[in-house]
C-alpha cells in the first residue's frame, strides 16, 4: 500500500486527499477515509479497521485500447518444419551443361534427371532469435533475426556427384536414399503488417528478403552394393543464398514461404530452390 500510495504521489495523513487512486491500470478507492476511533484526536489511535479499499483492475485500459505492447519484441528459438523443391531452368542439351552433366551411354541429361522426390525433400530451419520492432501503432512492424537454414534434396534418379574432377554423372548402381545437403547462416528481413494488433493471435503478413552465407554442404547414398557413402564439399554451390521470404499468421497458424532469387549452383546447372512449411512461433 505504502509503494502504491508513492506512486499516486498522495499524502494519507491529510484529511483534504483524494480517496481514489491510479496507478496504471490499477484503481483504487478508500472508503470511511476520515473514521477515527470515537474520543480520541490521536493520530497513533488511528484504527485502519475502520477503512475499506476497494480494489479494481483495468485489464483493457481506461478506453478499452488494445493490450500492452513492446515496442521491441523478441522471439527466441522459431522452428520452421517444410518441403523443398527447386525450379529448375537449366539448358539441357547445351555444351556447357553436357560439360558438367555426363549421361554416358544412357544419352545426354534431361531435366528428368534431376527430378526431386517432393514428400522426402525437406526445408527445416532453426532460428535463433526474431525481433520485431513496433513502427506503426504495432500494425506495422520490422522483422529480422539470425537462425540456420538446411536444405535436403533427395534425388529420384540414380546420379552421383564426382569430386574431382567436379561433374554430376548417371549411376548404375541403385540408391535407396541419394541426397544432397545444403545448409546456410541467414539473416532475414521482412515488413509485417499486422490487421489485429490487439490479439496476440489474429492476422499478419510479413514479406521481404534473406541472405544466407553457406555453413555445410554434402552428399549421402545409401545402396546395397556399396552401402553409405557420404562426400563433402562445395559441388559448385553457390555460397551465397539470397531469398524472396513470406510468412502468414492465422490465428495460431504460421505459414511461412522462401524462393531463391540466385541459383543453387554457380555454373552449368540452374536450379532456383523454394520452400513452404510451418513455422513455430509465438508471433
Amino acid at each position: 500500500m505504502l509503494a502504491l500510495q508513492g506512486f499516486a504521489q498522495t499524502d494519507t495523513t491529510k484529511n483534504d486527499g483524494i480517496d481514489t487512486i491510479h496507478v496504471g491500470n490499477f484503481i483504487i478507492i478508500q472508503r470511511n477515509k476520515d473514521k477515527r476511533n470515537s474520543g480520541s484526536g490521536n493520530d497513533s489511535n488511528y484504527n485502519y479497521n475502520d477503512h475499506n479499499y476497494n480494489f479494481n483492475i483495468n485489464l483493457f485500459g481506461s478506453n478499452n485500447s488494445r493490450s500492452y505492447h513492446t515496442n521491441v519484441s523478441t522471439n527466441w528459438f522459431i522452428f520452421d518444419l517444410g518441403f523443398a523443391n527447386w525450379n529448375d531452368k537449366t539448358a539441357y542439351g547445351s555444351a556447357e551443361a553436357n560439360a558438367f552433366l555426363h549421361g554416358g551411354t544412357g544419352g545426354n541429361f534431361t531435366k528428368s534427371d534431376l527430378k526431386l522426390i517432393t514428400t522426402k525433400s525437406t526445408n527445416v530451419n532453426i532460428w535463433f532469435f526474431m525481433q520485431k520492432l513496433n513502427i506503426t501503432k504495432h500494425v506495422v512492424n520490422l522483422k529480422y533475426g539470425l537462425g540456420l537454414e538446411m536444405f535436403n534434396f533427395r534425388y529420384d534418379n540414380n546420379i552421383t556427384y564426382n569430386k574431382e574432377p567436379l561433374y554430376i554423372w548417371r549411376d548404375t548402381v541403385n540408391f535407396k536414399k541419394d541426397k544432397l545437403y545444403a545448409g546456410y547462416l541467414t539473416v532475414p528481413l521482412m515488413l509485417n503488417f499486422n490487421a489485429t494488433p490487439s490479439k496476440k493471435r489474429g492476422f499478419s503478413f510479413s514479406g521481404g528478403i534473406s541472405a544466407g552465407y553457406r555453413v555445410g554442404s554434402h552428399t549421402k547414398q545409401k545402396s546395397s552394393e556399396r552401402g553409405k557413402v557420404k562426400q563433402s564439399g562445395d559441388f559448385d554451390l553457390d555460397p551465397w543464398r539470397i531469398a524472396y521470404i513470406a510468412e502468414l499468421g492465422i490465428g495460431p497458424i504460421r505459414l511461412y514461404g522462401s524462393y531463391s532469387v540466385n541459383p543453387l549452383q554457380q555454373d552449368a546447372v540452374k536450379q532456383y530452390p523454394y520452400a513452404v512449411g510451418i513455422r513455430f512461433s509465438n508471433w
